[in-house]
């Protein structure tokens, strides 16, 4: 008998290398300014765009004040994150919350807030708190910072057991 997991796994197969990883179809990016920076520096190194613009949300969560978001914000390097996160998505034609947008949140509360999370799902954010998005029976991995590109270019591939991501 499968398991859910199993199921989505399944069901996201791109291609299985014998003897070595499987490639998934991510469904849902999700991206905040600590994180992403490095990505996007990746794919304009690349000269290339993200594949699926549609698919990726992003929003500040870790360097915004959670009242009086109308004021500036005094950190010079926290200012700097949001206001990256900010010309990246409009650089790639990403949705944005940014700051004020009545949608802006917590990444990984918003998604299952708005729907954008559901069950069945592969979702990748480089925060350690995607995997809560299994409550919502999605599969949920948390990509690192430098790596993330490489979910954005769909050659995410993972050990045939299934625990260990490895990105070539």
């Amino acid at each position: 008998m499968n398991t859910l997991f199993d199921k989505i796994w399944d069901a996201h197969v791109v291609t299985t290398v014998e003897d070595g990883p499987t490639q998934l179809y991510i469904d849902r990016l999700y991206c905040h300014e600590v994180t992403s920076p490095q990505a996007f520096a990746g794919l304009r190194e690349r000269g290339i765009g993200v594949l699926r613009p549609e698919k990726v949300f992003c929003m500040p969560d870790h360097n915004t004040p959670t009242h009086d978001q109308d004021k500036e914000i005094e950190d010079p390097i926290s200012k700097t994150q949001v206001d990256t996160l900010t010309k990246n998505a409009k650089d790639f034609g990403l949705t944005h919350y940014g700051m004020m947008h009545p949608k802006n949140g917590i990444i990984h509360v918003v998604g299952p807030e708005r729907g954008l999370t559901l069950p069945g799902m592969t979702i990748v954010c480089g925060d350690s708190h995607t995997s809560t998005h299994g409550a919502m029976g999605a599969i949920a991995f948390v990509s690192e910072q430098v790596k993330w590109k490489w979910c954005w270019l769909r050659n995410v591939f993972f050990n045939q057991d299934r625990k260990q991501c490895v990105l070539r």
